[in-house]
């Protein structure tokens, strides 16, 4: 059976990265999502096993604890996300190509861990002025989390070179585009 490769989608929250994962799943043929797991409350319209699997800090930690993680971390204090070993090797084992749609730790750790096997897209906003706008249209976050979210934009940034293409979203059908070329490219390589 052969094993799939990976493609890893990273980008400080209010990149697009979700919407562009979201296009990659339609346009390309062979791709399958890869649910991350989180600690956090689900959002009104998120559904469990769907758009992440969601289980308490204590249940998060037992996993870590239990080795079921490819990786994880503590992004915001007591809110963990990861990817399980399971999900990612479900996909891969049934001939699939893996999509993870992560933050840009959690991208750098996968990519170091797949290697050459793996394209690592980072997704960069035109401007923090134009995230910091796109996190307020969201209407999901208080003063205070749009701040931590916004200070980890920043930081998340300095990361843009560990990763194998990085893609300017200034105009979403273009960088819904550009993301289809590269991962049609490293396919069928």
């Amino acid at each position: 059976m052969k094993q799939g490769k990976c493609i890893i989608v990273s980008a400080p929250s209010g990149s697009g990265k979700t919407t562009i994962v979201k296009h990659l799943l339609k346009s390309v043929s062979g791709l399958q999502f890869s649910v991350s797991a989180t600690s956090r409350r689900p959002r009104p319209t998120e559904r469990h096993g769907k758009d992440y699997y969601f289980m308490g800090a204590d249940a998060f930690r037992k996993k870590i604890e239990e080795g079921a993680f490819l990786e994880w971390e503590e992004v915001y204090d007591g809110q963990y996300y990861g990817t399980l070993k399971s999900e990612a090797e479900r996909i891969q084992y049934s001939g699939g190509h893996v999509v993870f749609d992560l933050d840009v730790e959690g991208g750098v750790n996968l990519k170091n861990y797949f290697g050459d096997t793996a394209l690592a897209i980072f997704i960069r906003p035109p401007s923090i002025e134009v995230l910091e706008e796109r996190l307020r249209l969201r209407s999901t976050e208080s003063e205070e989390s749009l701040k931590m979210r916004l200070d980890k934009a920043a930081h998340e940034l300095r990361y843009s070179d560990k990763f194998d293409f990085v893609l300017v979203n200034d105009d979403l059908e273009t960088a819904c585009k550009e993301a289809t070329a590269q991962v049609m490219t490293f396919l069928n390589a």
